[in-house]
């Protein structure tokens, strides 16, 4: 029997294309690139101590500037990442790139999150096509998981949601975002972090062009990028 807690995990993220102003953006304000790994000097933020923002973006920092799809996971035994990329290029390679609403940074759950202000009808499709269709890769998260998940304390339907896809916030539980810290502090802290953040993201359109692969190669690794599907370019 295989040892689940020492094997990869993989997750489907959006992430902004290699080099664009929205991953320069992203990887700076993390202090890492997903796309590299390298660690980057990170900007200064007006009533914030360099060691506290660092501290305060640790979490998201390990994930990658991204908006999750699919959650991380642990491959079926079978499966390899290269049938799994291989597929996500295949169907994804049928859908039209879009530029997304204007992103605006708000407070979700006690962290500082980028999230579109507009419609994110074909977002969330997205997301349920990659939950859903790319299930089969996915092993069956074991108890110890399960009952982590639980702990934190999730509706009837969450629940149903993590015993059938392994994570409960997917589906009509689903809200895209992209992280930017962990747990906030003080009313002034955020404050300074949110109005920081407005200020600093590129004022040109994100696009949503990919659907990109990551992997955390070990427990607690960074995550890192080893693949991109592309949508179709306009």
């Amino acid at each position: 029997m295989r040892d689940q807690a020492q094997l990869p995990r993989y997750a489907l993220y959006f992430a902004p294309a290699a080099g664009s102003a929205w991953d320069r953006f992203g990887a700076s304000w993390l202090g890492r690139s997903a796309h590299t790994g390298v660690s980057l000097a990170q900007p200064e933020i007006r009533g914030l101590d360099a060691a506290r923002f660092r501290a305060l973006t640790g979490a998201p920092r390990r994930y990658g500037f991204h908006a999750t799809l699919k959650p991380p996971f642990r491959l079926a035994a079978g499966c390899t990442p290269d049938d799994l990329l291989l597929e996500l290029t295949q169907v994804f390679g049928q859908i039209p790139s879009f530029a997304m609403a204007p992103l605006k940074a708000v407070v979700l759950d006690r962290f500082l999150a980028l999230v579109p202000d507009g419609d994110p009808g074909v977002i969330n499709r997205i997301a349920d096509e990659c939950v859903m269709r790319f299930d089969r890769y996915r092993e069956t998260a074991g108890a110890a998981e399960v009952a982590r998940r639980r702990s934190a304390g999730l509706t009837p339907r969450e629940d149903e949601h993590l015993l059938r896809w392994g994570y409960p916030y997917v589906l009509d539980a689903f809200r895209f975002h992209m992280s930017l810290t962990g747990p906030l502090g003080s009313e002034s802290e955020t404050a300074a972090l949110r109005q920081a953040a407005e200020n600093l993201i590129p004022d040109e359109p994100l696009r949503f062009d990919s659907v990109t692969l990551f992997r955390e190669s070990s427990p607690g690794a960074d995550f890192l990028v080893i693949g991109r599907a592309p949508l179709v370019a306009p």
